[in-house]
C-alpha cells in the first residue's frame, strides 16, 4: 500500500504510466472493446485490466499521474458514437469532467471515428480495458511532460 495513490493504479499500470515517454499514448477501453486483439500490437503487448472500475473513475486515477501532452491539439480523444458522431453520451461527458478537473481547465475530448480509434488502438503503447458497461467508453490519452522547477 502506498500513500497518496489512487488504489486503481496497480504496480503493472504504474510502471507502464512511468515508463511512457512524451506522445507515446494509452488507450482507455470499455468492457465490449476488443483489448486482447488490439494490445497486442502494441509496445506493452496485452491489456492491463481494472474490471472493477468505470471510464470515469479509472480517468480520474489514471490522470492524477499522468500529465496531457499540450504540444498537441488534441490530447486526449474519445470513440465517437457511429450514427451520431457529434454525440455526447454520459460516460463522454463524465469523462469529460474528470479530464477538466485533473487538467484544471476546459480540455476538450476529440472524436475518432470508430475503425479509426481501432486503428490508433494499435499503435498505442498500452490499452487499459475498464468495467465500463456503456457503451462508446473508449478514450485515448497523450503522455505530456512535466518541465523543471522554475520553467
Amino acid at each position: 500500500m502506498l500513500k497518496n495513490l489512487d488504489p486503481l493504479l496497480t504496480p503493472e499500470l504504474l510502471g507502464v504510466l512511468a515508463a511512457m515517454g512524451h506522445g507515446d499514448e494509452l488507450v482507455l477501453c470499455d468492457a465490449n472493446f476488443p483489448a486482447d486483439s488490439l494490445a497486442r500490437t502494441t509496445t506493452h503487448g496485452r491489456p492491463i485490466r481494472l474490471a472493477g472500475a468505470n471510464a470515469p473513475q479509472a480517468t480520474s486515477a489514471i490522470l492524477s499521474l499522468l500529465p496531457l501532452d499540450s504540444f498537441v491539439e488534441t490530447p486526449a480523444m474519445r470513440m465517437a458514437v457511429g450514427d451520431d458522431p457529434d454525440a455526447l453520451p454520459d460516460v463522454h461527458q463524465e469523462v469529460q469532467e474528470a479530464i477538466d478537473a485533473a487538467a484544471g481547465r476546459r480540455l476538450p475530448l476529440g472524436a475518432l471515428e470508430r475503425f479509426a480509434f481501432y486503428e490508433r488502438a494499435r499503435s498505442a503503447y498500452a490499452i487499459v480495458a475498464t468495467g465500463e458497461r456503456r457503451f462508446w467508453g473508449c478514450f485515448v490519452f497523450a503522455k505530456g511532460v512535466i518541465p523543471p522547477e522554475g520553467a
